[in-house]
């Protein structure tokens, strides 16, 4: 009599652990595609509204109305909020300028370190943001073979006691048992291979916009800090 031994039929006469280690693994890499499409988007928003930003900022707009334009044409956008913030805090430096009329080298320093602060801060900011939820891809895809290999040797045991209790050693009786146990692996490796090939896209792409930020958040402080010691 021949053996169904499809990969459907395998998972439905699968044991109670090996279902719970397929089930475990595809719930991880669903959820690792779900990460994967949303960085996917967030990264492509990012870099595209960056090199709009980069465009307007040095064309020779006035930076008061590149800032207000930032709500509308690039919410939440890492860049733009970079500047947002350091711009901020440099209207705020010159307003305190303005009201205690102080001697302009102590508040050119103070201002230069208060607007760099304030650069750091949403520099880090951001980086949280876009660097949230890759952990995950990294752990899925280091845990995930061994997750399945947990589900392939448990499924490997129970063919052999089979095979000791019903002293059948024949590869028709040992098959099912052993394909059953493989397909973990191979779910193991469905969920991994995934999550680490974005994730190491995903750094790539963040350290090239990490570094554009940097870059950017220097040359403003440079702008800034001759506007500030005119």
């Amino acid at each position: 009599m021949t053996q169904d031994l499809s990969i459907l039929h395998l998972i439905l006469d699968a044991g109670i652990v090996v279902k719970a280690v397929l089930v475990l693994l595809i719930f991880l890499s669903l959820a690792s595609w779900a990460i994967i499409f949303n960085k996917w988007r967030m990264y492509r928003k990012s870099r595209n509204e960056a090199e709009v930003f980069s465009q307007a900022f040095w064309g020779g707009s006035d930076m008061d109305t590149v800032l207000a334009s930032i709500p509308q044409q690039y919410p939440n956008s890492p860049l733009p909020n970079i500047f947002q913030a350091g711009y901020r805090e440099f209207m705020r430096h010159k307003r305190d300028m303005t009201q205690t009329q102080s001697i302009n080298k102590i508040i050119a320093a103070g201002g230069l370190d208060g607007i760099r602060r304030a650069l750091d801060a949403a520099f880090s900011r951001e980086m949280d943001q876009l660097s949230r939820h890759l952990a995950f891809l990294a752990t899925v895809g280091s845990t995930s073979p061994f997750i399945g290999l947990f589900g392939t040797v448990w499924g490997i045991v129970n063919a052999f006691q089979s095979i000791g209790l019903t002293h059948n050693t024949s590869l028709a009786a040992v098959a099912p048992g052993i394909a059953e146990a493989l397909v973990a692996t191979a779910f193991g490796l469905l969920a991994a291979i995934p999550a680490v090939v974005a994730y190491n896209k995903f750094t790539s792409d963040l350290k090239r916009m990490a570094a554009n930020m940097e870059q950017f958040s220097s040359e403003f402080l440079n702008i800034i800090a001759r506007h500030i010691k005119e």
